[in-house]
Protein backbone atom coordinates (compact mmCIF):
# COMPACT_ATOMS: atom_id res chain seq x y z
CA UNK A 1 0.00 0.00 0.00
CA UNK A 2 0.89 3.73 -1.10
CA UNK A 3 1.54 6.63 1.76
CA UNK A 4 -2.62 7.52 2.27
CA UNK A 5 -2.53 11.01 0.28
CA UNK A 6 -4.64 13.96 2.45
CA UNK A 7 -5.41 16.71 -0.02
CA UNK A 8 -6.43 20.18 1.62
CA UNK A 9 -8.77 22.09 -0.74
CA UNK A 10 -10.87 25.23 -0.30
CA UNK A 11 -11.84 28.73 -1.93
CA UNK A 12 -8.40 31.23 -1.62
CA UNK A 13 -7.02 32.72 1.74
CA UNK A 14 -8.89 30.22 3.95
CA UNK A 15 -5.31 29.34 5.48
CA UNK A 16 -5.12 26.21 3.51
CA UNK A 17 -0.74 26.76 2.98
CA UNK A 18 -0.98 27.78 6.73
CA UNK A 19 -2.64 24.40 8.13
CA UNK A 20 -0.95 22.65 5.53
CA UNK A 21 2.88 23.87 6.74
CA UNK A 22 1.17 23.68 10.43
CA UNK A 23 0.80 19.47 9.83
CA UNK A 24 3.78 19.38 8.29
CA UNK A 25 5.73 20.94 10.88
CA UNK A 26 7.60 22.94 8.24
CA UNK A 27 7.66 26.55 5.95
CA UNK A 28 6.90 24.72 2.50
CA UNK A 29 4.15 25.94 0.89
CA UNK A 30 4.33 30.24 0.46
CA UNK A 31 1.86 31.89 3.02
CA UNK A 32 0.48 35.17 1.28
CA UNK A 33 -2.57 37.35 2.15
CA UNK A 34 -3.01 37.64 -1.46
CA UNK A 35 -5.33 35.32 -3.05
CA UNK A 36 -3.51 32.39 -5.44
CA UNK A 37 -0.34 32.69 -4.12
CA UNK A 38 -0.54 28.78 -4.16
CA UNK A 39 -0.92 27.21 -8.01
CA UNK A 40 0.90 23.94 -7.98
CA UNK A 41 0.21 21.32 -5.88
CA UNK A 42 2.94 21.08 -2.87
CA UNK A 43 3.67 18.07 -1.78
CA UNK A 44 5.20 16.74 2.02
CA UNK A 45 5.54 14.24 3.72
CA UNK A 46 3.62 14.10 7.75
CA UNK A 47 2.92 11.93 10.20
CA UNK A 48 1.30 11.74 13.78
CA UNK A 49 2.99 9.15 15.94
CA UNK A 50 3.97 6.30 13.67
CA UNK A 51 1.74 6.73 11.08
CA UNK A 52 3.03 8.27 7.70
CA UNK A 53 0.76 10.02 5.16
CA UNK A 54 1.53 12.87 2.49
CA UNK A 55 -0.21 16.07 2.46
CA UNK A 56 -0.91 17.64 -0.88
CA UNK A 57 -1.83 21.42 -0.88
CA UNK A 58 -3.61 23.33 -3.60
CA UNK A 59 -4.33 26.78 -5.46
CA UNK A 60 -7.27 28.59 -4.12
CA UNK A 61 -10.82 26.55 -6.15
CA UNK A 62 -12.56 29.08 -8.31
CA UNK A 63 -10.01 32.49 -8.13
CA UNK A 64 -9.19 34.29 -11.17
CA UNK A 65 -6.18 34.14 -11.53
CA UNK A 66 -4.13 37.29 -12.15
CA UNK A 67 -1.57 35.89 -15.00
CA UNK A 68 -4.91 33.79 -16.31
CA UNK A 69 -3.60 30.27 -15.01
CA UNK A 70 -6.90 29.85 -13.35
CA UNK A 71 -7.44 26.84 -15.51
CA UNK A 72 -4.22 25.27 -14.64
CA UNK A 73 -5.00 25.65 -11.25
CA UNK A 74 -8.51 24.34 -11.38
CA UNK A 75 -6.46 20.88 -13.52
CA UNK A 76 -3.85 21.17 -10.52
CA UNK A 77 -7.12 20.41 -7.77
CA UNK A 78 -8.50 17.93 -10.28
CA UNK A 79 -5.55 16.10 -10.30
CA UNK A 80 -4.74 16.16 -6.53
CA UNK A 81 -8.46 14.83 -6.06
CA UNK A 82 -7.69 12.19 -8.47
CA UNK A 83 -5.18 10.81 -6.20
CA UNK A 84 -6.39 11.45 -2.81
CA UNK A 85 -7.44 9.30 0.01
CA UNK A 86 -9.10 11.42 2.21
CA UNK A 87 -10.07 15.42 1.27
CA UNK A 88 -9.89 18.29 4.12
CA UNK A 89 -12.34 21.03 3.32
CA UNK A 90 -11.27 24.30 4.32
CA UNK A 91 -13.25 27.33 5.97
CA UNK A 92 -12.79 30.39 7.61
CA UNK A 93 -14.68 30.73 10.48
CA UNK A 94 -14.03 34.78 10.58
CA UNK A 95 -15.54 35.44 7.20
CA UNK A 96 -18.61 32.70 7.50
CA UNK A 97 -20.03 30.72 4.63
CA UNK A 98 -19.66 32.91 1.11
CA UNK A 99 -20.98 31.72 -2.23
CA UNK A 100 -17.42 29.86 -3.45
CA UNK A 101 -17.75 28.36 -0.07
CA UNK A 102 -21.16 26.86 -1.43
CA UNK A 103 -18.95 26.88 -5.05
CA UNK A 104 -16.23 24.53 -3.56
CA UNK A 105 -18.62 22.08 -1.65
CA UNK A 106 -20.65 21.99 -4.79
CA UNK A 107 -17.62 20.57 -6.43
CA UNK A 108 -17.15 17.93 -3.37
CA UNK A 109 -20.25 16.73 -3.11
CA UNK A 110 -19.39 14.48 -6.52
CA UNK A 111 -16.36 13.11 -4.75
CA UNK A 112 -16.82 9.62 -3.26
CA UNK A 113 -14.35 10.15 -0.62
CA UNK A 114 -13.54 10.33 3.13
CA UNK A 115 -13.94 14.16 3.83
CA UNK A 116 -13.16 16.11 6.90
CA UNK A 117 -14.34 19.66 7.04
CA UNK A 118 -12.37 22.03 9.10
CA UNK A 119 -13.00 25.89 10.15
CA UNK A 120 -9.49 27.53 10.12
CA UNK A 121 -9.15 30.60 12.14
CA UNK A 122 -11.60 29.99 15.35
CA UNK A 123 -8.90 31.91 17.40
CA UNK A 124 -12.05 32.93 20.07
CA UNK A 125 -14.83 31.57 21.18
CA UNK A 126 -17.37 34.36 19.87
CA UNK A 127 -15.84 32.33 16.07
CA UNK A 128 -17.49 28.89 17.67
CA UNK A 129 -20.89 30.61 18.03
CA UNK A 130 -20.92 30.93 14.04
CA UNK A 131 -20.92 27.34 13.73
CA UNK A 132 -24.16 26.07 12.84
CA UNK A 133 -23.94 28.01 9.49
CA UNK A 134 -20.84 25.42 8.24
CA UNK A 135 -23.07 22.27 8.62
CA UNK A 136 -24.89 21.98 5.47
CA UNK A 137 -21.80 22.47 3.88
CA UNK A 138 -20.50 18.80 3.45
CA UNK A 139 -21.65 15.29 4.75
CA UNK A 140 -18.69 15.58 6.52
CA UNK A 141 -17.39 15.77 10.70
CA UNK A 142 -16.23 19.92 11.49
CA UNK A 143 -13.75 20.82 13.42
CA UNK A 144 -12.71 24.23 14.62
CA UNK A 145 -9.26 24.84 14.27
CA UNK A 146 -7.06 27.31 14.59
CA UNK A 147 -3.17 27.91 13.63
CA UNK A 148 -2.75 30.81 14.70
CA UNK A 149 -3.29 30.03 18.11
CA UNK A 150 -2.29 26.43 17.71
CA UNK A 151 -5.98 25.06 18.73
CA UNK A 152 -6.74 21.32 17.90
CA UNK A 153 -3.70 20.29 15.83
CA UNK A 154 -3.17 16.70 17.71
CA UNK A 155 -7.56 16.07 17.14
CA UNK A 156 -7.00 17.20 13.88
CA UNK A 157 -4.13 14.92 13.23
CA UNK A 158 -5.96 11.98 14.92
CA UNK A 159 -9.07 12.53 12.93
CA UNK A 160 -7.09 12.31 9.87
CA UNK A 161 -5.85 8.98 10.77
CA UNK A 162 -9.35 7.42 11.97
CA UNK A 163 -10.07 8.11 8.36
CA UNK A 164 -7.49 7.18 5.91
CA UNK A 165 -6.86 3.44 4.87
CA UNK A 166 -5.59 1.26 7.54
CA UNK A 167 -2.12 0.73 8.20
CA UNK A 168 -0.31 -2.71 7.27
CA UNK A 169 1.56 -4.38 9.54
CA UNK A 170 5.10 -2.81 9.27
CA UNK A 171 7.16 -6.05 9.98
CA UNK A 172 6.50 -8.96 7.55
CA UNK A 173 9.30 -10.96 6.45
CA UNK A 174 11.96 -9.84 4.05
CA UNK A 175 11.18 -10.16 0.63
CA UNK A 176 7.57 -10.32 1.41
CA UNK A 177 4.79 -9.47 -0.60
CA UNK A 178 1.57 -7.94 -0.08
CA UNK A 179 -1.35 -10.74 0.38
CA UNK A 180 -4.53 -10.71 -2.15
CA UNK A 181 -2.64 -9.22 -5.22
CA UNK A 182 -5.33 -6.71 -6.81
CA UNK A 183 -5.86 -6.25 -10.64
CA UNK A 184 -3.26 -4.90 -12.41
CA UNK A 185 -3.99 -1.61 -14.09
CA UNK A 186 -1.53 -1.40 -16.71
CA UNK A 187 -1.82 2.10 -18.45
CA UNK A 188 -0.70 2.04 -22.34
CA UNK A 189 1.11 5.66 -23.55
CA UNK A 190 3.13 6.77 -26.16
CA UNK A 191 2.50 9.18 -29.68
CA UNK A 192 0.28 8.94 -32.46
CA UNK A 193 0.72 6.04 -34.50
CA UNK A 194 3.42 4.20 -32.17
CA UNK A 195 1.49 1.10 -32.29
CA UNK A 196 -0.88 0.93 -28.88
CA UNK A 197 -4.01 -0.09 -30.34
CA UNK A 198 -2.25 -3.04 -32.09
CA UNK A 199 -0.52 -3.77 -28.69
CA UNK A 200 -3.95 -4.08 -26.95
CA UNK A 201 -5.39 -6.22 -29.96
CA UNK A 202 -2.18 -8.66 -30.08
CA UNK A 203 -3.41 -9.17 -26.22
CA UNK A 204 -6.77 -9.46 -27.26
CA UNK A 205 -5.88 -12.24 -30.08
CA UNK A 206 -3.75 -14.38 -27.18
CA UNK A 207 -4.57 -17.81 -26.44
CA UNK A 208 -6.44 -18.35 -23.02
CA UNK A 209 -7.25 -14.65 -23.03
CA UNK A 210 -10.99 -13.09 -22.47
CA UNK A 211 -11.10 -9.51 -22.92
CA UNK A 212 -13.69 -7.32 -22.13
CA UNK A 213 -14.39 -3.42 -22.38
CA UNK A 214 -15.50 -1.99 -18.70
CA UNK A 215 -18.69 -0.85 -18.47
CA UNK A 216 -18.77 2.89 -16.98
CA UNK A 217 -15.22 3.91 -18.32
CA UNK A 218 -14.79 7.84 -19.12
CA UNK A 219 -14.55 9.05 -22.43
CA UNK A 220 -10.71 9.67 -21.57
CA UNK A 221 -9.42 6.11 -22.24
CA UNK A 222 -10.67 2.73 -23.41
CA UNK A 223 -10.25 0.31 -19.99
CA UNK A 224 -9.60 -3.64 -21.61
CA UNK A 225 -10.26 -6.12 -19.16
CA UNK A 226 -8.23 -9.29 -20.08
CA UNK A 227 -7.01 -12.90 -18.43
CA UNK A 228 -3.81 -14.73 -19.35
CA UNK A 229 -2.93 -17.97 -17.31
CA UNK A 230 -5.36 -17.25 -14.71
CA UNK A 231 -4.58 -13.72 -13.58
CA UNK A 232 -6.94 -10.30 -14.15
CA UNK A 233 -5.45 -7.67 -15.88
CA UNK A 234 -6.70 -4.28 -17.17
CA UNK A 235 -5.10 -2.52 -19.82
CA UNK A 236 -5.71 1.30 -20.53
CA UNK A 237 -5.55 2.31 -23.95
CA UNK A 238 -5.17 6.06 -24.14
CA UNK A 239 -5.20 8.05 -27.71
CA UNK A 240 -2.32 9.21 -29.05
CA UNK A 241 -0.42 12.70 -28.27
CA UNK A 242 1.21 15.05 -30.97
CA UNK A 243 4.12 17.49 -29.93
CA UNK A 244 2.46 20.52 -28.20
CA UNK A 245 2.38 23.34 -31.14
CA UNK A 246 0.29 20.75 -33.01
CA UNK A 247 -2.36 20.94 -29.98
CA UNK A 248 -4.27 23.86 -31.75
CA UNK A 249 -7.74 22.09 -30.86
CA UNK A 250 -9.04 20.86 -28.03
CA UNK A 251 -9.13 16.80 -28.94
CA UNK A 252 -5.11 17.41 -29.28
CA UNK A 253 -5.30 18.87 -26.17
CA UNK A 254 -6.75 16.66 -24.01
CA UNK A 255 -5.12 13.81 -26.06
CA UNK A 256 -2.07 14.68 -23.72
CA UNK A 257 -4.16 15.28 -20.47
CA UNK A 258 -5.62 11.88 -21.21
CA UNK A 259 -2.50 10.57 -21.58
CA UNK A 260 -1.05 12.12 -18.39
CA UNK A 261 -4.42 10.75 -16.22
CA UNK A 262 -4.05 7.01 -17.52
CA UNK A 263 -0.17 7.41 -15.87
CA UNK A 264 -1.72 8.26 -12.89
CA UNK A 265 -4.52 5.61 -12.08
CA UNK A 266 -2.30 2.99 -13.36
CA UNK A 267 -0.23 0.51 -11.55
CA UNK A 268 2.19 -0.11 -13.81
CA UNK A 269 2.99 1.67 -17.50
CA UNK A 270 4.28 0.82 -20.83
CA UNK A 271 5.99 3.62 -22.07
CA UNK A 272 6.00 2.50 -26.24
CA UNK A 273 8.63 3.96 -28.28
CA UNK A 274 8.47 3.64 -32.17
CA UNK A 275 11.69 1.80 -33.37
CA UNK A 276 12.07 3.59 -36.67
CA UNK A 277 11.77 7.28 -35.11
CA UNK A 278 14.15 9.26 -32.89
CA UNK A 279 12.67 10.27 -29.31
CA UNK A 280 9.91 13.25 -29.70
CA UNK A 281 9.35 15.86 -26.94
CA UNK A 282 6.07 14.32 -26.35
CA UNK A 283 8.21 10.81 -25.63
CA UNK A 284 10.12 13.25 -22.72
CA UNK A 285 7.18 14.78 -21.64
CA UNK A 286 5.03 11.65 -20.87
CA UNK A 287 8.35 10.01 -19.13
CA UNK A 288 8.38 12.95 -17.13
CA UNK A 289 5.14 12.50 -15.75
CA UNK A 290 5.68 8.92 -15.22
CA UNK A 291 8.62 9.63 -13.13
CA UNK A 292 6.85 12.51 -11.39
CA UNK A 293 4.57 10.08 -10.29
CA UNK A 294 7.12 7.38 -9.05
CA UNK A 295 5.00 4.83 -11.82
CA UNK A 296 7.01 1.50 -12.41
CA UNK A 297 7.51 1.42 -16.24
CA UNK A 298 8.75 -0.80 -18.72
CA UNK A 299 10.18 1.08 -22.03
CA UNK A 300 8.58 -0.65 -24.78
CA UNK A 301 10.25 -0.35 -27.82
CA UNK A 302 7.43 -1.74 -30.64
CA UNK A 303 8.28 -2.09 -34.62
CA UNK A 304 10.87 -3.85 -34.15
CA UNK A 305 10.91 -5.55 -37.06
CA UNK A 306 11.33 -2.25 -38.70
CA UNK A 307 13.73 -1.36 -36.46
CA UNK A 308 16.34 -4.16 -37.32
CA UNK A 309 15.44 -4.01 -41.57
CA UNK A 310 17.25 -0.29 -40.83
CA UNK A 311 20.30 -2.08 -38.85
CA UNK A 312 18.97 -1.11 -35.57
CA UNK A 313 20.31 -3.17 -32.12
CA UNK A 314 18.99 -3.83 -29.05
CA UNK A 315 22.28 -2.53 -27.70
CA UNK A 316 22.41 0.85 -29.27
CA UNK A 317 18.76 1.12 -28.89
CA UNK A 318 19.37 0.79 -25.00
CA UNK A 319 22.02 3.28 -24.86
CA UNK A 320 19.50 5.77 -26.64
CA UNK A 321 17.12 5.08 -24.06
CA UNK A 322 19.67 5.42 -20.92
CA UNK A 323 21.25 8.75 -22.26
CA UNK A 324 17.82 10.50 -23.09
CA UNK A 325 16.55 9.44 -19.98
CA UNK A 326 19.58 9.38 -16.98
CA UNK A 327 17.26 9.24 -13.91
CA UNK A 328 15.25 6.64 -15.52
CA UNK A 329 18.09 4.29 -16.21
CA UNK A 330 16.71 1.30 -13.43
CA UNK A 331 13.50 0.99 -16.17
CA UNK A 332 14.05 -2.41 -18.06
CA UNK A 333 13.55 -2.34 -21.89
CA UNK A 334 11.45 -4.55 -24.42
CA UNK A 335 11.51 -4.96 -27.64
CA UNK A 336 8.50 -5.85 -29.45
CA UNK A 337 6.50 -6.22 -32.97
CA UNK A 338 3.18 -5.62 -31.84
CA UNK A 339 1.30 -5.83 -35.21
CA UNK A 340 2.45 -9.48 -35.58
CA UNK A 341 2.26 -10.21 -31.52
CA UNK A 342 5.92 -10.70 -31.00
CA UNK A 343 7.39 -10.55 -27.55
CA UNK A 344 3.73 -9.59 -26.12
CA UNK A 345 3.18 -12.50 -23.78
CA UNK A 346 6.75 -11.85 -22.60
CA UNK A 347 6.23 -8.21 -21.84
CA UNK A 348 3.25 -8.93 -19.82
CA UNK A 349 5.15 -11.30 -17.72
CA UNK A 350 7.86 -9.02 -17.52
CA UNK A 351 5.13 -6.33 -16.39
CA UNK A 352 4.03 -8.80 -13.84
CA UNK A 353 7.33 -9.53 -12.07
CA UNK A 354 8.26 -5.44 -12.58
CA UNK A 355 4.62 -4.98 -10.26
CA UNK A 356 5.38 -7.56 -7.70
CA UNK A 357 8.44 -5.61 -7.14
CA UNK A 358 6.90 -2.45 -5.87
CA UNK A 359 4.18 -4.56 -3.65
CA UNK A 360 7.67 -6.20 -1.93
CA UNK A 361 8.27 -5.41 2.05
CA UNK A 362 12.00 -5.79 3.13
CA UNK A 363 12.49 -6.37 6.94
CA UNK A 364 13.58 -3.58 9.05
CA UNK A 365 16.26 -5.43 10.08
CA UNK A 366 17.70 -6.60 6.25
CA UNK A 367 16.97 -2.50 5.69
CA UNK A 368 19.17 -1.77 8.50
CA UNK A 369 22.22 -3.88 7.54
CA UNK A 370 21.91 -3.04 4.30
CA UNK A 371 21.89 0.79 5.34
CA UNK A 372 24.85 0.61 7.29
CA UNK A 373 27.00 -0.97 4.68
CA UNK A 374 26.07 1.70 2.14
CA UNK A 375 27.35 4.45 4.93
CA UNK A 376 30.47 1.85 5.75
CA UNK A 377 31.57 1.84 2.26
CA UNK A 378 30.58 5.68 1.45
CA UNK A 379 30.62 8.14 4.38
CA UNK A 380 28.63 11.06 4.08
CA UNK A 381 30.87 14.07 4.22
CA UNK A 382 31.09 16.69 6.48
CA UNK A 383 28.64 19.56 6.81
CA UNK A 384 28.75 23.19 8.20
CA UNK A 385 31.44 20.97 10.56
CA UNK A 386 29.19 18.67 11.24
CA UNK A 387 28.84 14.28 10.37
CA UNK A 388 25.89 13.43 9.04
CA UNK A 389 24.21 10.58 11.25
CA UNK A 390 21.61 7.97 10.36
CA UNK A 391 20.46 6.15 13.47
CA UNK A 392 18.20 3.83 11.50
CA UNK A 393 15.58 3.30 8.50
CA UNK A 394 12.13 1.82 8.05
CA UNK A 395 9.64 0.92 5.09
CA UNK A 396 6.53 2.58 5.76
CA UNK A 397 4.89 2.17 2.32
CA UNK A 398 4.59 0.18 -0.49
CA UNK A 399 3.75 0.76 -4.87
CA UNK A 400 6.30 3.00 -4.61
CA UNK A 401 8.45 1.34 -2.02
CA UNK A 402 8.81 4.49 0.37
CA UNK A 403 11.66 4.18 3.12
CA UNK A 404 12.28 7.11 6.03
CA UNK A 405 15.45 7.39 7.14
CA UNK A 406 15.92 8.86 10.45
CA UNK A 407 18.95 10.52 11.08
CA UNK A 408 20.44 13.45 12.92
CA UNK A 409 20.06 16.37 10.60
CA UNK A 410 18.71 16.09 6.99
CA UNK A 411 20.26 18.98 5.74
CA UNK A 412 23.81 17.48 6.77
CA UNK A 413 23.22 15.05 3.58
CA UNK A 414 24.03 16.95 0.33
CA UNK A 415 22.24 15.84 -2.78
CA UNK A 416 25.54 13.67 -4.69
CA UNK A 417 25.41 11.34 -1.57
CA UNK A 418 21.97 10.79 -1.13
CA UNK A 419 22.15 10.08 -5.29
CA UNK A 420 24.69 7.33 -4.01
CA UNK A 421 22.40 6.03 -1.15
CA UNK A 422 19.53 5.63 -3.30
CA UNK A 423 21.56 3.39 -6.04
CA UNK A 424 22.86 1.42 -2.67
CA UNK A 425 19.33 0.47 -1.55
CA UNK A 426 18.38 0.13 -4.99
CA UNK A 427 21.18 -2.89 -5.65
CA UNK A 428 20.96 -4.53 -2.43
CA UNK A 429 17.48 -4.29 -1.95
CA UNK A 430 14.89 -6.28 -4.16
CA UNK A 431 13.86 -3.29 -5.75
CA UNK A 432 16.09 -2.69 -8.54
CA UNK A 433 13.47 -1.92 -11.58
CA UNK A 434 10.81 0.02 -9.77
CA UNK A 435 11.36 4.00 -8.22
CA UNK A 436 11.79 4.00 -4.58
CA UNK A 437 11.08 6.91 -2.26
CA UNK A 438 13.60 8.09 -0.03
CA UNK A 439 12.78 10.61 2.86
CA UNK A 440 15.41 11.68 5.37
CA UNK A 441 13.83 12.65 9.02
CA UNK A 442 15.18 13.95 12.07
CA UNK A 443 14.97 11.49 14.86
CA UNK A 444 13.83 13.81 17.99
CA UNK A 445 10.64 15.57 18.05
CA UNK A 446 12.01 19.17 18.52
CA UNK A 447 13.89 18.81 15.33
CA UNK A 448 10.94 17.74 13.32
CA UNK A 449 10.64 20.13 11.24
CA UNK A 450 13.67 19.96 9.36
CA UNK A 451 14.19 18.18 6.03
CA UNK A 452 16.94 16.81 3.29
Amino acid sequence: MAVPKVVIVGRPNVGKSSIFNWLSGKMISVVDPTAGVTRDRVTQLAHHGERYFELIDTGGIGIVDSDDLSADVERQIETALEEADLILFVTDGLTGVTPLDQEVAEKLRRINLPKLLVVNKCESTRTDLELPQFYGLADAPLLQISVKANRNRDLLLEMLLERLPAAEASEQAEGAELSAEPEMQLAIVGRRNVGKSSFINALAQEERMIVSEIAGTTRDSVDVRFELDGKSFVAIDTPGVRKKKSLANDIEFYGLVRAQKSIRRASLVLMMFDATKTISKVDKQLVEEIEKHYKPCIFVVNKWDLGLEAGMTTEKWAEYLIKTFASMRHVPIAFVTAKEGKNTRKLINLAQTIYKQGRLRVSTGKLNKVVEQAVERNVPPMRRNKRPKIYYATQVATEPPTIVVKCNQPILFDSSWKRYFLGYLREELPFKEVPIKVYFRPRGEAEEGEEG
